[in-house]
């Protein structure tokens, strides 16, 4: 397996330093961020984009670190019916395909975005569990009018470039678990658009990671490191938790008007670094299950862990993994 780190945690230093990062934590991967919700720091979108720098300029860096570009990640919501965030979400995750097709980067890792509940709505609707004909009605309309049309615009963008758009499962999406993530393709008609495993919101969901990677199989384009912990507090309010609150100094802004809110206190889950939600016998599992899919596949480090410093969050996963690895 290709192990590396999704730098947005190190969006705070250079390229090259943050490539030397990676490489001292006996990695080889990584994946820049190149839109959605998080700006571009390690990418220069435009200049690769206008020939004012050539890819092979820009790849210099990686491999003078002794790292290997893995993949392009422009997470947001490209559904949103905010005319601010939507548009620019969607136009980033085009940039990206065609920023990848330019650097032989074969792997754009995505969400599936979340419009509103019907035509004309100003803000995203999460419907799941469907009891109600009316969150049906809300379903088909997000699906029907809005995710497939768009869908099939970009996996014809993503063929010519020649380009896999790998999808997080990621809830309060329409894709947050292998059911849904099966039906988009399956309503695209899609060849080149496929999962990014990222276990930890799947754990969180309940879902078996190891199971999803096996109903999913060769699906699974690309995979994510990050690991969950369930704590004791999920006994008694679930995993279904609205005590979020909402940052009033310097928040992270996630597009149009949105800002990112903060956690729960006494939460019944949190985002860990790898091996302190689960032990190394599950990231085993985990990357054979991924190996019998792609040997080569690219599994990057992605750091939010709110416990642990930046570096030292990334040294605890790079160990687990590495164990794991072995």
């Amino acid at each position: 397996m290709k192990l590396g780190i999704y730098t947005a945690i190190l969006h705070d230093r250079p390229l090259r330093e943050a490539l030397d990062v990676i490489a001292s934590l006996g990695l080889t991967g990584a994946e820049i961020n190149a839109g959605g919700f998080l700006p571009t720091p390690h990418l220069p979108v435009d200049e690769l984009l206008s020939g004012t720098l050539p890819p092979e300029d820009y790849l210099k860096v990686f491999s003078a670190a002794g790292v290997e570009l893995t993949g392009l990640n422009v997470n947001g919501n490209p559904l949103d019916p905010d005319p601010v965030a939507g548009p620019k979400h969607a136009a980033d995750l085009r940039r990206a395909i065609q920023v990848a097709g330019l650097l032989g980067v074969r792997r754009v890792v995505t969400m599936s975005g979340l419009p509103a509940a019907e035509a004309g709505g100003t803000t995203p609707a999460w419907n799941v569990n469907p009891w109600h004909s009316a969150y049906l009605d809300s379903l088909e309309y997000q699906w029907d009018e809005v995710a497939v049309p768009f869908w099939r615009d970009i996996e014809a963008l993503a063929a010519e470039h020649e380009v896999k758009v790998c999808i997080e499962m990621h809830p309060h999406n329409l894709v947050f678990n292998p059911a849904t993530l099966k039906r988009l393709v399956e309503r695209v008609g899609a060849t080149h658009i496929g999962a990014e495993m990222d276990p930890s919101h799947l754990f969180w969901q309940g879902i078996d990671p190891v199971a999803a990677i096996k109903d999913l199989g060769p699906l699974v384009f690309h995979a994510a490191a990050k690991d969950t912990r369930i704590n004791d507090r999920c006994k008694v309010n679930g995993v279904l938790d609205d005590r979020f609150t909402r940052v009033t100094d310097n928040p992270l802004e996630l597009g149009g008007h949105w800002t990112l809110n903060t956690w729960p206190t006494e939460s019944s889950w949190d985002f860990v670094a790898v091996g302190r939600g689960h032990d190394e016998t599950f990231w085993r599992g985990f990357l054979e299950a991924l190996r019998k899919v792609d040997p080569a596949m690219a599994v990057n480090i992605e750091h939010e862990d709110m416990e642990l410093g930046q570096l030292e969050g990334l040294e605890v996963a790079a160990q687990t993994l590495r164990a794991a690895n072995s």
